[in-house]
């Protein structure tokens, strides 16, 4: 099987290879390859709905990436946002995978955590969630490594950890016989 990631971040694709890793079939049956895609959302996705579509822009595109008959079976799209949440009073950070064949769309989130609210204010100011971790963190390319979700809960889950629970979910409808 041919897996298009319509991502070059590596925490997204090696977030799609352990999650296709634990599938019960041979690993070396499954291909997962990296394709850069737009994801047609700002660089920081604000809300559910922009993140979500984000992510299936990322599947589409990776999935019709390929025209010959050599084709991704499937593409998976990632994409991470921040969200206010409903019953709360904080910004929260998102994530979501989107899996498609071209017919069938699976969708999955991973864990929302909130944000502190010195970065929550900078986010609501426009500054995107990477380059303020990076900041407050005093690091560089914190969204490739742990992530926000690495840091908040001191490496209790990663940013891939977390990933891979909305990829799961993505992946429901193609692994099971219930949709």
């Amino acid at each position: 099987m041919r897996v298009g990631v319509g991502s070059r971040n590596p925490a997204k694709i090696s977030a799609v290879e352990a999650v296709f890793g634990d599938l019960d079939k041979d690993p070396e049956e499954v291909g997962v390859e990296s394709v850069a895609v737009e994801p047609g959302v700002p660089e920081q996705p604000f809300g559910e709905a922009e993140t979500i579509a984000g992510a299936e822009n990322r599947a589409r595109r990776v999935h019709s990436s390929r025209s010959d008959d050599s084709g991704y079976e499937l593409g998976v799209g990632l994409e991470g946002g921040v969200a206010e949440v409903p019953g709360s009073d904080g910004l929260f950070l998102i994530m979501w995978a989107v899996v498609t064949d071209g017919e069938t769309v699976g969708r999955g989130a991973g864990p929302r955590l909130q944000l502190p609210d010195s970065v929550a204010r900078r986010i609501r100011d426009g500054e995107e969630l990477g380059p303020v971790m990076d900041d407050v963190l005093g690091e560089s390319d914190v969204a490739k490594k742990q992530g926000a979700a690495g840091a908040l809960t001191a490496g209790i889950i990663d940013r891939q950890e977390a990933l891979e629970h909305a990829v799961a979910g993505a992946l429901a409808p193609f692994v099971t016989g219930f949709y």
